[in-house]
């Protein structure tokens, strides 16, 4: 199978590494509006060859398109129209709606698979893909009608051989709940990261005191701005009203620690403690 990996950074240098490993690709080329990215990418063994983007599409089986979900919304649909009858389009972004709308009623719309991974690390580039990124994670697919049964079982090919567990939703309701359980985390690490900064231009020995509860929740807060701020821009309808249910929290809890309410501030965490069954 011809494969070939449109966006050489975490994601899709991942897949690459596993289907390879996995003998599922007879070939991989990539495709990165990044020349350093390129060369980088074969120098790793991620690609065999990196290429123009139509030398790169012409006969491949599938193609992977693996970068920030603004630049997926406008290069989707001039992909479709260059590709060949036989190939499937699979992307990897983490907002769907306003990708699926791009390409509604575009005469190779069946073609395409709509997907997100929920998987990666703060880390970004060639460098950072690492086999084994997407064992045992969830891949919810969006719009499964539109697709035809060849694309999505040529997909699903692919999604079992990188270890994923598939699911399928509307796109709508995919980026209400990616809002809540992923797109809020990434905003609260990333501003809890810059309230700390800020204090920390006066107060010098804050970083001194940092222990690894504050180190696993700031992590997200090393990821990419320029693949984060397009997703926030996307899906800022359901992001906005998560914000606005978690400041109220936060402000609920302000409340009851300047009144000194122990009970309710241990009410509190109580509840959240409940996430253990959620996340075990």
């Amino acid at each position: 199978m011809k494969i070939t990996v449109i966006g050489l950074g975490l994601i899709g240098g991942s897949m690459a590494i596993d289907l390879r490993a996995k003998g599922l690709a007879s070939s991989i080329e990539g495709v990165d509006n990044n020349p350093a990215h390129g060369k980088l990418a074969v120098e790793l063994g991620l690609v065999d060859k990196f290429a123009p983007l139509e030398e790169a599409v012409k006969n491949a089986d599938v193609v992977i398109v693996s970068i920030p979900v603004n630049a997926i919304q406008t290069f989707l649909p001039g992909l479709l129209d260059i590709i060949e009858s036989k190939t499937v389009v699979i992307d990897t972004g983490s907002t769907k709606s306003a990708i699926c709308k791009s390409v509604t009623g575009h005469p190779k719309r069946n073609q395409f698979v709509a997907a997100h991974q929920i998987a990666g690390t703060e880390n970004s580039g060639p460098s950072a893909a690492f086999a084994g990124l997407f064992v045992g994670k969830t891949n919810i697919v969006c719009e499964k009608s539109k697709s035809s049964e060849t694309a999505l079982l040529k997909a699903q090919q692919l999604f079992d051989a990188l270890g994923l567990n598939t699911i399928f939703m509307e796109a709508e309701e995919h980026d209400k709940h990616v809002a809540y359980v992923s797109h809020l985390s990434h905003v609260s690490s990333f501003l809890l990261g810059q309230t700390v900064l800020d204090i920390e231009k006066d107060e010098k020995n804050i970083f001194n005191l940092a222990g690894s509860g504050f180190a696993s929740t700031v992590r997200l807060a090393k990821s990419s701005p320029e693949m984060w701020a397009p997703i926030f821009e996307q899906n800022s309808e359901y992001l906005s009203q998560a914000l606005l249910e978690y400041i109220m929290h936060l402000q609920r809890f302000h409340y009851h620690l300047m009144k000194r309410d122990t009970k309710e501030l241990l009410s509190t965490m109580k509840k959240a403690n409940e996430i253990r069954r959620i996340l075990k």
